[in-house]
């Protein structure tokens, strides 16, 4: 009971816990308690595996801030290697729910572990309402807005999840970090917004920064790749097959030409443990049950 898994895709770490094995209710405040890295297990959010009636498996991704997102690139090949790893699947190839739609995972596996999983994401959008962006219906390709004061050109696309794609001459954190959290939040985007900093290098290639809608500055995002290789291709600045490069590493990612997305990448397990009955009691407190 109240067993957690804690893994990582490149850096970006997730802990999964299975929602039929917990003793209480995951209620914002208490996920911020959980991912906080001082006072909690410390992530870039929560995997809850979940009942579905759509897939063999059903996946709830919950940010730092309690938010909920609809989908997870890397998190969903965590989620993958989880459910082959501890026991909930024997197959290699199964497909999981999602908020953002239903998702394949392919898996590679060695000696019983899963250092790669390969993913179907889904379709890159590009149309406004679907993302959403706020305004008339159009593409939100190399579209021009202003961030307190600084015209920015953006590309926005969904690939289950909204995301805002700057390209940029030079890659640099502090920018990123200080842009990333106003484009976020700029009134464009009704429910937030991914924001990605991206620099092609060739035709095959292009090396990104990531601000992510409610967890903040990230090593490495599966879905922002994704929307990244997408919004490179749409602009003319790559070819389909594109290798991502971020902080924490690399993915490889096919935008086919019916705007398909296939990810390939590295997961790794960390560590397995229980929640203590000291942070249980503070769960406890902030549910109002003591």
């Amino acid at each position: 009971m109240n067993q957690f898994v804690k893994s990582h895709g490149l850096g970006n770490d997730y802990f999964v816990m299975d929602q039929s094995q917990i003793s209480f209710e995951l209620t914002p405040e208490v996920i911020e308690l959980l991912c906080h890295r001082n006072y909690g297990v410390g992530s870039d959010g929560i995997l809850l595996l979940v009942p579905s009636d759509k897939a063999e498996f059903g996946l709830r991704i919950l940010n730092p801030d309690g938010s909920e997102a609809e989908k997870s690139g890397n998190g969903l090949r965590i989620f993958a290697k989880y459910l082959f790893e501890h026991g909930h699947t024997d197959k290699e190839t199964f497909k999981i729910d999602t908020l953002g739609g239903i998702v394949t995972a392919e898996l590679e596996t060695s000696d019983g572990l899963v250092p790669f999983v390969t993913v179907e994401m889904g379709d890159a959008i590009f149309q406004s309402n679907l993302i959403p962006v706020a305004g008339e219906e159009r593409e939100v390709v190399g579209e021009e807005i202003n961030v307190d004061g600084e015209p920015i050109k953006i590309t926005a696309v969904s690939v289950g999840n909204p995301h805002c794609v700057v390209f940029v001459d030079e890659l640099n954190e502090e920018y990123a970090r200080m842009l990333g959290p106003m484009l976020e939040t700029h009134e464009l985007f009704p429910n937030r917004i991914n924001v990605q900093f991206a620099k092609p290098i060739s035709r095959n290639r292009v090396e990104i920064m990531i601000w992510e809608r409610g967890a903040g500055w990230t090593l490495a995002s599966g879905s922002s790749s994704c929307a990244v290789a997408s919004a490179c291709v749409k602009n003319g600045f790559t070819d389909g097959d594109v290798t991502v490069s971020m902080p924490g590493g690399e993915l490889v990612i096919n935008i086919r030409e019916d705007w398909s997305i296939k990810m390939r990448g590295a997961v790794e397990e960390v560590a397995v443990g229980n929640l203590s009955l000291d942070i249980l009691k503070r769960i406890d407190v902030l549910n109002g049950q003591s």
